[in-house]
C-alpha cells in the first residue's frame, strides 16, 4: 500500500515572475497574481504551507478598470480615532499611490488567515517600468 507524503518546507521552490500591468483589467490581473502568491499551480501545493512565488508587477499606474469604477470605486481606511474615516476614489489613489491599487486588490483575493501577510511580502509593485529585481527572473510571465 502506498501513502501520500506531505510537502515539507525544504521542498518548496520559489520562482520570480515579472508581470506587466499595462492595459490589463485590475480584477483579472489580481486573480492571476493571487494564484501565483498562494502557489496553487504547483504540484506540491498544500493549504497550511506558504508555497507561492515572488511577483514583481510593473506599470501599475496603467492598469485598467471597467465601467465607471474610476470615479465610483471608493477606498476606505480608518485611523482608529473618532471621525477618522478617510475615503478616496480610485482616480485620486491612482495619482497618489498607484501601486496600492494592485496591492489592495490582491490582498482581498488572498485567504484571510495567518499566511496572508507572508504572501503579501513577496509582492513587489512598481508604478512605472523601472524596478531593481532585473537579474532574478528565471521564469518570465506576462
Amino acid at each position: 500500500m502506498t501513502t501520500t507524503k506531505s510537502t515539507k518546507i525544504k521542498q518548496i521552490k520559489r520562482e520570480w515572475h515579472l508581470i506587466d500591468a499595462q492595459d490589463k483589467i485590475l480584477g483579472r490581473l489580481a486573480t492571476e497574481i493571487a494564484q501565483l502568491l498562494i502557489g496553487k499551480t504547483k504540484p506540491y501545493f498544500v493549504y497550511h504551507l506558504d508555497c507561492g512565488d515572488f511577483i514583481v508587477v510593473i506599470n501599475a499606474k496603467k492598469v485598467k478598470v471597467t465601467g465607471k469604477k474610476e470615479d465610483q470605486k471608493i477606498y476606505q481606511r480608518y485611523s482608529g480615532y473618532p471621525g477618522g474615516l478617510k475615503e478616496e476614489p480610485l482616480s485620486k489613489l491612482r495619482e497618489r499611490r498607484p501601486e496600492e491599487i494592485i496591492r489592495r486588490a490582491v490582498s482581498g483575493m488572498l485567504p484571510k488567515n495567518k499566511l496572508r501577510k507572508q504572501r503579501l511580502k513577496r509582492l513587489y509593485v512598481f508604478a512605472g517600468p523601472d524596478h531593481q529585481y532585473g537579474k532574478k527572473f528565471q521564469v518570465s510571465k506576462s
